[in-house]
């Protein structure tokens, strides 16, 4: 019988309830006419400072391009530079590069932060889960999670599973960690919904599109069958697409969760005791501080 290959963890009895990895600077960009904006983070920051003191912060380093280059082409790194929009949703920023590279940083230190023994959650923009290889989409440039993925292999972690439940499917990391080795992406999402993928399952790659308006404990329901496929993987590692755009009240999707179902998913991560680390992606409503807040309080097992 084939035994599970494992990495030690160390957890220090000093380390954090939660560290979250967070700079300000990536608030510097955008405007309120749009969805993901500054006050997305400011808001959040704001709050879990203020609710929990005990937690730890941490700024992210920035993230190299040979570190980029482990999911995303050199003419791609190149477009980040040049001064046009990407599209509709992803429009040109000044510095939006160098914005990008610090998410990827912060991912990436979340990453590496979970495989020695704490919980961590990047709390940063733009987020990034539908950017391909070549192409920004969607609000994001640089695939934090999927590069954060592959550059935990490097660290040692053999196994690594991403589980996306933003309300959006996570195209862009499906499209990188496709057949690659020791990797598992699962995603439930909304469809019909941006961007108009994620509709069957394939090779290490597992979807649950969720239709809008499903009541909420079906939408639990496929949660927790993709939560399964992530602890049947056995991972060395789980990184989550933290999404809260499947927030009842959010104003872009169409779905059924409460501030409650998000605390559900962080008491599901508590349990399985596998290293985690979370990176933020969507979630557009005014309540994003009080959602981000019950799936970690949940995770940290309620420590404040």
């Amino acid at each position: 019988m084939e035994t599970k290959r494992t990495i030690k963890i160390t957890k220090n009895e000093n380390d954090p309830p939660m560290l979250i990895l967070h700079d300000p600077r990536c608030a510097e960009y955008g405007s309120s006419m749009r969805p993901e904006q500054p006050a997305r983070v400011i808001r959040s920051a704001d709050h879990l400072r203020g609710a929990h003191p005990s937690w730890g912060w941490q700024l992210p380093t920035m993230a190299a391009d040979s570190t980029l280059a482990l999911a995303h082409t050199p003419a791609h790194l190149k477009r980040l530079g040049q001064p046009r929009d990407f599209d509709e949703d992803t429009p040109f920023f000044a510095d939006i590069g160098d914005h990008a590279r610090r998410a990827v940083g912060a991912a990436c230190d979340a990453a590496a932060a979970a495989l020695a023994g704490q919980k961590a959650f990047s709390l940063m923009r733009p987020p990034g889960h539908h950017a391909t290889a070549n192409q920004a989409m969607g609000f994001c440039y640089l695939n934090q999670i999927a590069i954060a993925a592959l550059d935990a292999q490097r660290r040692g972690a053999a196994r690594v599973a991403v589980w996306d439940f933003d309300a959006h499917h996570g195209n862009g990391t499906e499209a990188i960690l496709h057949n690659r080795p020791g990797l598992l992406f699962t995603s439930v999402h909304q469809y019909p919904g941006y961007p108009g993928t994620g509709t069957t399952s394939f090779d290490n790659c597992r979807n649950w599109p969720v239709a809008p308006h499903t009541p909420r404990a079906r939408h639990l329901e496929d949660l927790a069958a993709s939560w399964r496929a992530v602890c049947d993987f056995q991972p060395d590692l789980v990184l989550v697409s933290a999404g809260f755009d499947a927030y009842a009240r959010d104003p872009i999707t169409q779905m059924t969760l409460e501030a409650e179902d998000f605390a559900t998913l962080g008491r599901w991560l508590h349990a399985a005791g596998t290293p985690a680390a979370a990176i933020l992606e969507g979630g557009y409503s005014d309540d994003l501080p009080q959602l981000i807040d019950a799936f970690l309080t949940a995770w940290a097992g309620d420590a404040t």
